[in-house]
């Protein structure tokens, strides 16, 4: 699969994280869902100062571009459904429960800088050769963004329309994702599904790849997050 086409995105699941970019382990620290207009990842750059060598006569002697500083991705989703497990993983803020202790609402409270997530999304691929004559059920484009930071739910209308909310973040380079706790990438030729082969970097914000192994399905409660092997 030498050009894969990306086509709608699929699925996306969220990981609550420590202050140290780590998944937390535990019975209501993840969260999947398909309920989701756009993920969008704007590069933070900052412009290089250029240097310029002018001679006395006004010649330019020479000259040395700037080199742009990348800080991360501004992330920002647009979601519909109002689903108090994933605004508390993703903003910090608690969750409100009822009678029988099921979460129906949120608080907004103050900013949470000190929480994190990880922001995982899955989109289909196109091509004539995304299933596998031995068996593959597709392929998909599988995004990956292990330390988000700085959840916050941006401006909300509601009126005759319908309704969408807007989630606004930062990523951060670093942090103990290493390969993850869920199974999302293909180890071996039967396709066995795996953890990532390989970790990102310590600088890196973002890993992008094509996996075989198909995207949980989305629910609307709590997902279970495992220990990671150590």
């Amino acid at each position: 699969m030498s050009c894969p086409l990306i086509a709608n995105a699929d699925v996306i699941r969220v990981t609550r994280l420590d202050t140290c970019g780590r998944p937390v382990a535990g019975e209501d620290n993840g969260f999947v869902f398909d309920c989701f207009a756009t993920l969008a990842m704007n590069p933070n750059v900052e412009e290089g100062e250029d240097v310029t060598y002018t001679a006395a006569n006004g010649r330019q002697c020479g000259f040395k571009r700037g080199c742009p500083q990348f800080n991360g991705y501004d992330v920002e989703l647009n979601f519909f459904s109002v689903s108090p497990e994933f605004i508390e993983i993703a903003t910090g803020n608690p969750v409100v429960y009822d009678y029988a202790g099921t979460p129906v609402g949120h608080d907004d409270c103050s900013l949470k800088c000190n929480s994190g997530f990880a922001i995982e999304m899955w989109a289909e691929v196109l091509g004539e050769d995304v299933c596998d004559p031995d068996g593959g059920d597709g392929a998909w484009i599988y995004f990956l963004m292990p330390w988000v930071t700085n959840g916050l739910l941006g401006d909300m209308e509601i009126g005759a329309e319908a309704v969408s909310l807007v989630l606004n973040g930062a990523t951060r380079a670093g942090g103990g994702w290493g390969t993850g706790p869920y199974n999302v990438v293909a180890t071996d030729a039967a396709g066995t599904p795996g953890p990532l082969l390989t970790p990102l970097g310590p600088t890196c914000h973002r890993r992008t790849l094509v996996t075989t192994v198909a995207p949980p399905e989305p629910v609307c409660e709590y997902t279970p997050v495992l220990a990671m092997a150590s």
